[in-house]
């Protein structure tokens, strides 16, 4: 019996409805101390009745308490697993349905056979993020909001962690929903005007609307402009380590990362791949590569390197450029924002200084890798590069989603188009077009104006059980 219940949980295609009870295990894939199987909807508490004994009847167990079980299998009354399990009735529950979280022994086996008696007592497994879906459809959250749990959960660091939490408490949505208001206000000013032609305040009515507009648009360039820095603390910036062979790149790497991860070696060349590792530099998630010395060669697979290392350089958020303090100050590379000058530990001061000034217009710093000198330096100069080292606020509205970004540019264009007609002196219905093509764009951001498609594209990116 037990078997064909795991081959029916294999085979479960049921019809989706919104309406549904959906069931999903909520803890990562593999053994682990806990495995959670999650359950939501108004079939939630029967069928955790059904398979569930506990000490009086589920019924009677008070809503959000734990409370020990043990799963049975009504067919044959075998014991599945002693578990803990959590009651909780909507509509304060995360889908504001009623929710049950059975928390079994973290065996892939054990918690797939109770997957499978849920679902075979009358559940439906969920669709990936439908969880999160449904507290967003019930008014648990809006959109924006429901996007951000996936951030939280894919932070690659605090400070990741810190804006994803942000936009979930809603500062995003607030700061949003306020813009489209007051794009709805001028736009209720101007239909008032336009269905009212005989108040002469036509003038009046576009001062207002225009100076409203300004005041719109600054802001949604402010938060706009967030999106370089939100989308490099989410998602992580590239930074490149570039120079001619044998100056210590490989060296800095292994020293940034903290372990041996490049081969380094007093033989020009050496390194003739890219090297990548990600690490976490104040806050910031960095993938750093390392690559092949730039120099003319003859070596077929040396020069295959090279090539690679040149395109590198062209698709860096970031190029350190690295140098030998006893060599003559090469060229830089396109997009080389930070020099550093190495082996300083072989040359007087005087020769570094003159070195360092041949730089003025960059950001400089001085190593010696083999003596640990300048590495906490190179750190603070790489955050203040990528960030111009911005002290995070509690509330701070960063964008780190390109959907929000592409929304919020969509915004301006509709606000410029709309003080564009007015510096232009057309009719007010001119504006409102632009005005309202605004606001929608607004809307889509927290789900006041949205298709069901765009629903589905943003919520199958999650994984299953939240």
């Amino acid at each position: 019996m037990l078997l064909n219940r795991l081959k029916y949980l294999q085979m479960a295609m049921l019809p989706v409805h919104e309406h549904d009870t959906i069931a999903a295990i909520s803890t990562p894939q593999g053994a682990g101390g806990i495995g959670i199987v999650r359950m939501s909807g108004d079939k939630a508490f029967a069928i955790a009745a059904k398979i569930l004994k506990t000490k009086k009847d589920f019924s009677e167990i008070d809503t959000h308490t734990v409370s020990y079980a043990k799963v049975i299998d009504p067919s044959n009354e075998d014991v599945l697993d002693e578990v803990l399990v959590v009651k909780m009735q909507g509509p304060r529950t995360f889908t504001k349905e009623d929710v049950v979280e059975i928390n079994c022994h973290g065996g892939s086996v054990v918690i797939q056979k109770v997957l499978a008696l849920v679902v075979y007592e009358g559940a439906r497994l969920a669709d990936p993020g439908e969880f999160t879906k449904r507290a967003f459809l019930n008014g648990r959250m809006d959109l924006s909001q429901a996007e951000a749990v996936i951030d939280v959960i894919n932070a690659k660091t605090e400070r990741g962690v810190k804006i994803a939490i942000n936009q979930l408490e809603g500062n995003l949505s607030l700061e949003i929903k306020a813009l489209r208001a007051k794009i709805i206000g001028l736009l209720a000013h101007c239909e008032v005007t336009i269905d009212y032609p005989e108040y002469d305040i036509d003038q009046i009515t576009e001062k207002q609307v225009a100076q409203g507009l300004q005041e719109i648009l600054k802001t949604l360039e402010a938060i706009s402009f967030s999106f370089d820095k939100g989308r490099i603390i989410r998602d992580g910036a590239n930074v490149v380590i570039a120079g001619r062979p044998n100056v210590g790149k490989s060296s800095l790497l292994n020293a940034l990362i903290g372990h041996q991860k490049a081969i380094v070696t007093d033989i020009p060349g050496t390194t003739r791949d890219i090297i990548e590792e990600y690490i976490n530099i104040r806050g910031i998630p960095v993938k750093m590569t390392d690559t092949a010395g730039l120099r003319e060669t003859e070596d077929f697979v040396e020069k295959i390197g090279v090539d690679r290392a040149k395109k590198a350089v062209e698709a860096a958020d970031l190029v350190i450029f690295m140098l030998d303090a006893l060599e003559k100050a090469p060229s830089l590379p396109p997009g080389s924002a930070i020099v550093v000058i190495n082996k300083i530990d072989l040359v007087d001061d005087a020769t570094a200084q003159k070195l360092k000034e041949t730089f003025e217009n960059h950001c400089v710093v001085m190593t010696s890798i083999v003596n640990s000198i300048g590495i906490n330096e190179l750190e603070e100069a790489i955050a203040e590069a990528l960030m111009h080292d911005d002290a995070l606020s509690d509330n701070q509205i960063m964008l780190t989603n390109i959907r929000h970004k592409s929304l919020v540019d969509k915004a301006i264009e509709g606000v410029k188009g709309a003080m564009m007609a007015y510096e232009d002196k057309l009719p007010l219905d001119c504006l409102t077009i632009d005005m309202k093509n605004a606001g929608e764009n607004l809307g889509q951001i927290t789900g006041e104006a949205v298709s069901e498609d765009v629903l589905h594209e943003i919520f199958s990116r999650f994984c299953i059980g939240k």
